[in-house]
Formats: structure tokens, C-alpha cells, sequence
């Protein structure tokens, strides 16, 4: 992240806090066309409503009351809390704490560590197929669980749930709460073999939301039992391409069907997951989970927090109703869930999917990314792998507008990999929901065909689509682009159709005069 980065989003937040100043200027006269030069810098890839260094917007009414409570907390824990969680700002997004920290926070003596069960985080893979054969890639992290008291678990996830106790809280969800605070403070085995890995063919269990299903093939074949190459590293992480011997399964190019099998890490307590084996030709669903198909309000950090650790997970809308029907409609689709959540919460997220949505792949943010520039581009380096995996499949992609990430990398597989995306549809949040207060930027969309994406309100915007052939813009949902910044602050560009604003000429001196006070602030 440059300067210049983080002096934009710093401004970006900042207007949202200084609307009261700036609505009390008057507004200048006289000829305003040097404004039209302004053009703000890109944004940050992935920014998150709750910061490190804590905004006034985030701070207001959130944050300050619980500082004291946080550092007391703390003090009680240990020394090595992340510098984030001690300045009472937790970051549900990134940063949670790791290997010693956790043991050193927790108290944990060596002897006790060494005396607990390994689990395996087992993500479930997918497959391609080469001239050798089916090559599956497994990838997951290896950890210890330590046996972290109620009270402990209680104290830490108040950390988390920002102007909550967990005692307030029903029943239900203080266990969801203490759960996932659990699956946080876990400590990662590095430099470790993941041993035998065990896989058996998994039938199919339907096509609608059902766990495992997803339109894949009765799969009858695939028994085997492999080892992997090479040991986890620092993190605790693997990752890693391994060819498995066909075994009665169909062979790739002979067949479009997408075959499943079971997975199993030997000598973990944990570890199971499901393999899709996915034929070179086809289609495939990239989707976004947080504000696409579950309700997560990820751009209110009080709420985002709530609905991620202590409510259950709820699905947006009737999303799953469209993610049903393209099962159906197009049984050999491919489905791959893509969340830059940190791998220690997904376990929370996969079953909400298999239990929700049709089964398939799943890609999470891993742990071994000590490059910032690598970690804050993590979608897009797995998009990449993907897109790089399967170099004759389409690909349609599916999430919001609230992550600008989404925005910049989108659009820019349509212009690195030439003919392989086949639709885009993002989920116009601020159209919807009036906390998302986010700007978004179009501009990517500009040189891409009309036909080739849609922002939408509802999931029933996507229906009546013909997208296996390509058309993928519903002309009932008005688009209106500006290919600029939308969702600006202060009611820039009242055109709204498809709900979305786009800087109006007439009041861009509100957004001098509030990058003017913005840079007093932080000077």
C-alpha cells in the first residue's frame, strides 16, 4: 500500500465525518470547469470498515467507550495480544493473531500443547485434468486446539463483539460466539506433514442446496489413499497440486459432468472435505459469500461483526433460489465459493454453504502471505490460480459492490484472460442499504460490453438469463453508468437509475472543500 493510498482513504472516510462543516459553505460562483479535472487516485484494494488506525467515522459512538474495557481485558490475557486488538479496534478482516501469540496470550505451557490432537483445516479442492491425469488441489492449514476456558473464550469474544457482551446475548449465540473466538485463537503447526490423505467417491445428494450437491456426477470410482510432497509451512498452511490415479473415475476430456470425491486427513481429528473434479470445458460460478449470499453488513463495522460472530448465518434474500435454478438449468455447472476471510472462520462459512447453496470448491485468504501488496491482492491472486487452472472453462462472477477490490479486478479479468468471463454480476449495495456508504468505482466497466455484466438490486433481477450463451444483462434493470466514482458522499449526482450516483458537476465544490478540510485533519 503506497502513500498515496492511504492518504485517499483516509479522505474518503473523512468526508463522511465533516458533512455538517462543509454543508455550512457557501457555494462558490463564477465558472467551475477546472473542477472537472479532479480524478481521485485508485482506491485501496480491499479497505476494511474497521481500521487500525481508527477514522472519526468508526471511532463515533462505537469504539471509545470500550477502550477501557479492551486494555483491562487484555492486561488479564497476557502481553503478546496483536497491537490491534489492544487498541480497541478490533479486525474481524485480517490480523487475527497466530502460532506464539496465541500461546504466549493464552498461557499455554509446552507440555500442554504437545499433549493436544492435530486437526486439519481441509478446504474443500478442485480438480483439473492434464495429459497425466486428474491432479487435485488440496490446501488447508494444520493446528492445535488449545482448551481455553468459558471465561477466557467469554473475555476474548468481547473483543470482537463491539458494544456487546456476550452475556447479553441468547443462548445460541453465545455458543456461536465462543465457538468461532475458539477457531481464532488456534496454534498453527509449521514445518508438520499432513500425512495420508484417504479419498472415496462421494455420490451425488441433488442439485438444490443440499449438502454435497451442486449437479455433479453419481461418482462410483476415485478410491485411493496418497501423501503429500512437502510440509506446512511457518503458518501452518499447505497448498499444493497432487495427481491422483484415475481408479474407475471418467476421464476429463471425455467427459462434462463434475465428478466428487471424499477426503479425509489420516490422524486428524478434523479434516474432511469434498473434491471437485472439474472437466476442462464448461462453466463455472465464482462467488462472493458476505452481502451476496449471506446477510453480513460488512460496511457496519458494529453489525458486521454481530452477524459474523454471534447470529446465524442468514441468507440474502432469495439468493438461494437463483443459485438452485442455475444447478438445475445447467447440471454440469461448476460452483466455487471465493471469501477473503481469513481461513482460521471459514469452517463456519462452508456449512452454511453446503447447507444453503449447491456444493463446490472453496478458496479462502491463507495465512502465508508475509507481503503486504500479496495479501491486500489475495482475490486476485486466486482468481488468477483459477483462471490459470482452466484455461478453456467461462467463468461468471458474482459479489457486491462494497469491496473495491471486486470493482478493480472484475473487470480486469475480462482484459487478462481474453474470452474466459462470461458474465459479471455485482450487487449494487449501496442502492439497497443505506449503511453502505462506500464509494465504488465503474470506471473499469467502460470498454466492457453492456451484455457482459449487470449491477443489480435483487436476486430476481437474474433471472430470465440466458448466460450459458452469454447474455447476461437483464434490460428491465436500468444501468446508467458514469464509469467514475459512485455512492459519493453528500448526494453527488442525484442520477439514479439502477441506484446509482455519480459526481455531479455543480456540487464537486463540496468534495474540494471537504478534501481541503480532510487534509487539515490529517496534516
Amino acid at each position: 500500500m503506497n502513500k498515496n493510498d492511504v492518504t485517499w482513504q483516509r479522505r474518503t472516510l473523512t468526508l463522511l465525518a465533516v458533512l455538517p462543516l462543509v454543508a455550512a459553505i457557501p457555494a462558490p460562483t463564477g465558472d467551475a470547469s477546472n473542477v472537472n479535472a479532479l480524478q481521485p487516485p485508485q482506491p485501496v484494494i480491499t479497505p476494511s470498515p474497521v481500521r487500525k488506525d481508527p477514522s472519526p467515522i468508526i471511532q463515533r459512538g462505537i469504539i471509545s467507550d470500550l477502550e477501557s474495557d479492551v486494555n483491562s481485558i487484555l492486561s488479564g490475557l497476557g502481553s503478546d495480544i496483536p497491537s490491534w486488538v489492544a487498541s480497541g479496534v478490533p479486525n474481524f478482516f485480517q490480523g487475527f493473531p497466530t502460532g506464539d501469540s496465541v500461546v504466549s496470550s493464552l498461557g499455554l505451557q509446552s507440555s500442554e500443547l504437545a499433549a493436544l490432537p492435530t486437526n486439519v483445516l481441509n478446504i474443500d479442492p478442485y480438480a483439473n485434468w492434464t495429459k497425466s491425469g486428474w491432479n487435485v488441489r488440496f490446501h488447508g492449514n494444520v493446528y492445535k486446539q488449545p482448551n481455553t476456558s468459558r471465561s477466557d473464550l467469554d473475555k476474548l469474544a468481547n473483543v470482537f463483539l463491539i458494544g456487546t457482551d456476550i452475556q447479553d446475548l441468547p443462548a445460541s449465540q453465545q455458543d456461536q460466539a465462543r465457538n468461532l473466538t475458539a477457531e481464532i485463537f488456534v496454534v498453527q503447526q509449521g514445518d508438520v506433514a499432513v500425512n495420508t490423505i484417504h479419498l472415496e467417491p462421494s455420490p451425488s445428494q441433488g442439485a438444490s442446496g443440499q449438502p454435497g450437491g451442486g449437479g455433479s456426477s453419481n461418482t462410483t470410482g476415485g478410491s485411493q489413499s496418497l501423501n503429500l510432497s512437502y510440509n506446512t509451512t511457518a503458518e501452518g498452511d499447505f497448498d499444493v497440486f497432487v495427481p491422483i490415479k484415475g481408479n474407475g473415475l471418467d476421464a476429463g476430456n471425455e467427459t462434462s459432468a463434475i465428478q466428487r470425491l471424499n477426503t479425509h486427513v489420516e490422524g486428524a481429528s478434523l479434516g474432511n472435505s469434498t473434491a471437485y473434479l472439474v472437466p476442462p470445458t464448461g462453466l463455472t460460478v465464482i462467488s462472493d459469500i458476505d452481502d451476496i449470499l449471506r446477510v453480513t453488513k460488512i460496511y457496519e463495522p458494529k453489525e458486521g461483526l454481530l452477524n459474523s460472530f454471534a447470529k446465524p448465518f442468514t441468507p440474502w434474500e432469495n439468493m438461494p433460489d437463483i443459485y438452485r435454478n442455475w444447478s438445475i438449468s445447467l447440471p454440469n455447472m461448476h460452483f466455487h465459493y471465493l471469501t477473503t476471510t481469513p481461513e482460521q472462520v471459514t469452517r463456519n462459512y462452508m456449512q452454511f454453504i453446503y447447507s444453503t447453496y449447491p456444493g463446490g470448491s472453496f478458496d479462502t485468504r491463507p495465512l502465508n502471505f508475509s507481503d503486504v501488496s500479496a495479501t491486500l491482492s489475495i482475490r486476485k491472486f486466486l482468481l488468477k490460480k483459477i483462471f490459470e487452472t482452466f484455461p478453456q472453462r467461462k467463468f461468471i462472477l458474482v459479489a457486491d459492490t462494497s469491496n473495491s477490490d471486486v470493482m478493480k479486478d472484475y473487470p480486469e479479468m475480462v482484459t487478462d484472460f481474453p474470452g474466459q468471463v462470461q458474465c459479471i454480476f455485482l450487487r449494487n449495495t449501496s442502492a439497497t442499504d443505506s449503511g453502505d456508504k462506500f464509494p465504488y468505482d465503474t470506471s473499469g466497466f467502460k470498454n466492457i460490453s453492456q451484455n457482459q455484466y449487470m449491477f443489480f438490486k435483487h436476486p430476481d433481477d437474474l433471472t430470465n438469463l440466458d448466460i450459458a450463451n452469454g447474455q447476461c444483462y437483464n434490460q428491465s434493470i436500468p444501468q446508467n453508468l458514469t464509469y467514475s466514482y459512485q455512492g459519493l458522499p453528500f448526494g453527488l449526482g442525484k442520477d439514479n437509475m439502477a441506484g446509482h450516483h455519480s459526481v455531479g458537476v455543480g456540487n464537486l465544490w463540496a468534495l474540494v472543500a471537504s478534501i481541503f478540510i480532510a487534509a487539515v485533519l490529517f496534516s
